[in-house]
């Protein structure tokens, strides 16, 4: 019997990850103070509900996940990318066909640049482009200077999307270790509008094989996501 079904069989699975999910949330509170409450206590349920399924597979199987470590946060991003995919599609299918969230579907995204533009004008941000934030947060907590970000911004080396009148935040997803990824100046020049190229960034690529490109730039690799930008953008 392994360490976590040890600790959770005097107590109940759901007991177990309520206790998880609270222990998350209080971490979130304490450690980021952009997240809003309602995220907080959905990455708190998500966390729990992974922790205790996890005590419920056999020692094979959590050993084998042991083995992988390594690829575990590549593997949760894309959980949790088609975790939020599906709860757009569940979303949309209960407002009577009202879009709030662009289609997740590869094939859409894919598809032809032009009409997204006016649509995700109309979006709210956090609604598609993920959790994003102004300089003073990212001066804050990520020690990026005001002058840097808007050195960055007018070199076209990161992307900043327009919130209200002369507004601008940044998905907080193209930072690693206070700068940019490196080729998001790329694929912003061959896309051009900072929202679609944010958008094809963070969604399903077909000439990817249906990789997110911002984690594979987030992993260096950057040769082959500019080679797929540059097939998605237009003529």
């Amino acid at each position: 019997m392994n360490r976590f079904q040890t600790q959770t069989t005097s107590i109940k699975q759901d007991d177990f990850a309520e206790m998880v999910a609270e222990d998350v949330e209080r971490a979130l509170a304490h450690y980021d103070e952009a997240i809003n409450r309602p995220t907080m206590v959905s990455v708190g349920k998500i966390a729990g509900s992974i922790a205790s399924a996890v005590t419920l597979l056999s020692p094979k199987h959590q050993r084998a996940i042991d083995a992988i470590h390594a690829d575990l946060p590549g593997l949760a991003s894309k959980f949790v990318r088609a975790l939020a995919a599906e709860a757009a599609r569940r979303s949309e299918a209960g407002t009577g066909g009202a879009t709030r969230l662009p289609p997740a579907s590869p094939a859409d995204i894919d598809g032809p640049v032009s009409p997204r533009a006016d649509d995700l004008e109309s979006m709210l941000i956090e609604d598609w482009a993920g959790r994003v934030a102004g300089s003073t947060y990212l001066e804050e907590n990520l020690r990026i200077a005001r002058s840097t970000l808007h050195r960055w911004q007018r070199r076209g080396e990161v992307i900043a999307l327009r919130k209200g009148g002369r507004k601008h935040v940044f998905p907080l997803a193209q930072f690693v270790d206070g700068r940019p990824v490196a080729g998001l100046r790329d694929v912003l020049s061959l896309i051009g509008n900072p929202r679609l190229a944010w958008l094809w960034l963070t969604r399903p690529s077909a000439q990817l094989d249906r990789r997110i490109p911002i984690d594979l730039l987030r992993q260096d690799q950057v040769e082959e996501v500019v080679e797929a930008a540059r097939v998605f953008a237009p003529d």
